[in-house]
């Protein structure tokens, strides 16, 4: 197979005559047990659970499983090209490491890891606003490399506006607008073990380097950090915000704006109305509302209603190579990757980010020669099977 990531594949194999095996396993099914290994009971707990019963996680894997790829023959797909341009910038793939917060709880390096890891392979991470390291410092281990941000919309618009404008001084082209955390959901694992990373100073970097989040307080953090904690908490959660609110993130960013959380038509049509350049069809990887509608299911209608008037992300339940050619044959023109690298943060720091992204890039890779193709841009619905029941 000819594609400039199916080489992971061989190198492997390669290795394998050396008497050497693959530090980390290679299935994506494994690695949630794998990671359970070497992490505590309360990092697990955060990163692989969910809302509620678990349902929405559920759901979404059951919602790849309902479409198949049909194989087509003799396609002249030896030779692949995995990449895509996303407002006009070239990504190597058309994967993205999903906003994920306290990355320091699976490993003492983080997001500085991560960063590293999807600057090597050119893949943007998007930094969540709940990061474990500063903006800063995060755009400092990334170098060259592509990088978003997501926002957890601030309740102070003076906070907003400060860290929006250190983002973009740092060179986070795109702006991520996540809309379905404005307060926690129930996570049974969590509460379980009465864990919340925050209140424990832990994915409060952004907020408590901020200069305009520090002059509210009277005392800083260094001094008060109950004081500055319980700031933090009243700014990032407990307020919904509206439509009519999104014109004052135009005025703050310059850049693309995306909103993620979007499940609904309406809600889609209503983002790009609104003159948002994306979206993302996302049910926050079931961490949110139990009982929701899978991700991938909300996917081909929304992509149908958007029309091509904004870029249509996917995000929630992606884990392997077929996953990823399946949102993009649905309408996807990326895909968001989230809890498979943090478990690879968690096995091997940087090299386990990388060994998981380069393992879903080899996949991607060879089974989209597989089944008959030579790049995403030929994917479309008509590659897939809709199985009944």
């Amino acid at each position: 197979m000819v594609g400039q990531w199916a080489a992971y594949q061989n190198e492997i194999y390669l290795q394998g005559l050396a008497g050497t095996k693959p530090p980390f396993t290679t299935d994506p099914t494994a690695l949630e047990d794998a990671a359970a290994e070497v992490l505590t009971p309360e990092a697990l707990g955060y990163v692989a659970g969910g809302a509620g019963s678990g349902g929405s996680m559920r759901a979404n894997r059951a919602a790849f499983d309902r479409w198949q790829l049909v194989p087509r023959m003799l396609t002249d797909a030896t030779e692949r090209d995995l990449s895509v341009t996303l407002f006009g910038e070239q990504l190597a793939a058309p994967v993205l490491l999903a906003p994920v917060g306290v990355q320091s709880i699976v490993h003492p390096d983080g997001e500085l890891a991560t960063a590293r890891a999807a600057a090597g392979l050119n893949l943007p991470m998007i930094l969540s606003t709940a990061s474990s390291h500063t903006i800063e410092e995060v755009a400092a281990a990334s170098g060259a490399g592509p990088r978003w941000f997501q926002l957890y919309w601030p309740n102070d618009p003076d906070v907003c506006a400060s860290i929006l404008a250190r983002a973009r001084k740092e060179g986070y082209t795109a702006l991520v607008v996540t809309l379905d955390t404005w307060s926690l959901a129930w996570r049974p694992r969590d509460l379980d073990q009465a864990y919340l990373p925050f209140i424990r100073n832990m994915g409060t970097a952004i907020a408590m380097s901020d200069p305009v989040f520090r002059a509210q307080l009277e005392k800083m953090p260094e001094e008060d950090l109950p004081t500055a904690l319980l700031r933090w908490v009243s700014l990032f959660t407990g307020v919904d915000k509206s439509w009519s609110q999104l014109a004052v993130l135009r005025e703050l960013w310059d850049g693309p704006v995306l909103l993620k959380g979007i499940q609904h038509v309406d809600d889609a049509r209503r983002a790009v109305d609104a003159g948002m350049d994306g979206i993302v069809v996302s049910n926050h990887g079931g961490r949110q509302v139990d009982g929701a509608i899978g991700s991938l299911e909300a996917l081909p209608a929304i992509a149908q209603a958007v029309g091509g008037r904004a870029e249509v992300l996917f995000d929630s339940g992606v884990r392997n190579g077929s996953d990823v050619l399946k949102a993009l044959a649905l309408g996807a023109k990326a895909v968001l990757l989230g809890r498979p690298y943090v478990y690879g943060l968690g096995l091997g720091g940087e090299d386990g980010v990388r060994h998981v992204l380069r393992s879903l890039l080899a996949d991607t890779d060879i089974t989209l020669g597989l089944a008959g193709f030579r790049t995403p841009a030929e994917l479309s619905p008509a590659a897939l099977h809709r199985a009944e029941g």
